[in-house]
């Protein structure tokens, strides 16, 4: 794989994901400029100047705050401004507020770094990854959402705590809607190569019968938990975030559960939903149409007609 070369990354958005976001790709080394945009300046310059202040113990990079000018010939664009989730929202409740936060972002990110890939992480993240394409007139490969990484890695943790076991050596993909519609695709999920029935019947002792539903539900609610008791995530998406960056960046044509645009994918078109997806140095490469289950073709079919009605619906 390639190595990383000298790279700028710039974070729109200075709250709490942006900036541990800005953190994370800080402590793996992954560019060698950082800069930060948000309407509030004086945050933007004091996440800057906190960050700055790490320099002695990571590899050299300079982060600074600026406007959209100081943005210009990014390497990737990473979006996390918008509206935050509130307790009692849901992600889609937060539409019509960040479509008009994009229609500003979008056309300002895209004048200074036409050759950039943008990284939609602002919710609802699979419908503003397609609103981003939209506006942004970019190839649907330089334009990708954060999607179910996150979700993803919560449910390799969940099923790690479960089997009691390392999470690294499951394989387990969330796909769909990064939302309250998202799917659990047990018909992929394996422990060291082996099918995770299989584990469970020939090697767990702790087996329930009901393990697959309550499982996926904690996924789901996971988000909801956390924003009750501290407002916010941050930490693990910003980590998903760095994930995501690293591959683009080393090039390394990891399959990521990223938002891509389907065009025929199981019968489903012109949406951008989580999908393992090929993440290259040129952004989204290909989908991966990974063999799904009947019923698991079935619900995410039913996550693009709902999210097609929230498009339809939404305030453009």
């Amino acid at each position: 794989m390639n190595t990383v070369k000298t790279s700028k990354i710039s974070i729109i958005g200075a709250g709490f994901v942006g900036s541990t976001s800005a953190y994370a790709l800080m402590l793996q080394g992954l560019c060698s400029e950082i800069v930060i945009v948000d309407l509030n300046k004086e945050k933007a310059e004091a996440e800057a100047m906190d960050l700055s202040h790490c320099a002695s113990f990571v590899k050299p990079v300079t982060v600074t705050a600026g406007d959209y000018k100081d943005t210009a010939n990014s390497d990737i664009i990473v979006i996390t401004a918008g509206a935050a989730q509130k307790p009692g929202e849901t992600r889609l409740d937060l539409i019509n507020k960040n479509i008009k936060v994009f229609k500003d972002i979008v056309p300002q990110v895209v004048q200074y770094s036409p050759n950039s890939i943008l990284l939609v992480v602002s919710n609802p993240v699979d419908l503003l990854t397609q609103i981003a394409y939209e506006i942004s007139g970019f190839p649907k490969s330089k334009v990708i959402g954060s999607g179910t990484v996150l979700d993803s890695s919560r449910l390799k943790y969940l099923i790690s705590d479960y089997f009691e076991i390392d999470s690294r050596d499951i394989e387990a993909y969330i796909i769909g809607e990064h939302g309250d519609s998202e799917i659990a695709a047990w018909s992929l999920a394996n422990v060291a190569g082996m099918h995770v029935d299989d584990y469970c019947h020939k090697v767990s002792d702790t087996c329930e019968e009901d393990f697959k539903r309550v499982i996926p539900e904690k996924v789901k609610n996971a988000a909801y938990e956390i924003i009750n008791k501290k407002g916010y995530t941050n930490y693990a998406i910003g980590m998903a975030v760095a994930r995501i960056v690293e591959s683009i960046l080393r090039d390394e044509n990891s399959i990521l559960t990223v938002s891509s645009l389907f065009e025929g994918e199981y019968g489903i078109n012109d949406i951008y939903m989580s999908i393992p997806t090929i993440v290259t140095r040129d952004g989204a490469k290909k989908i991966v149409e990974v063999p799904l289950s009947d019923s698991e073709k079935d619900a995410l079919v039913k996550a693009s007609e709902m999210l097609k009605k929230h498009i339809a619906s939404s305030e453009l």
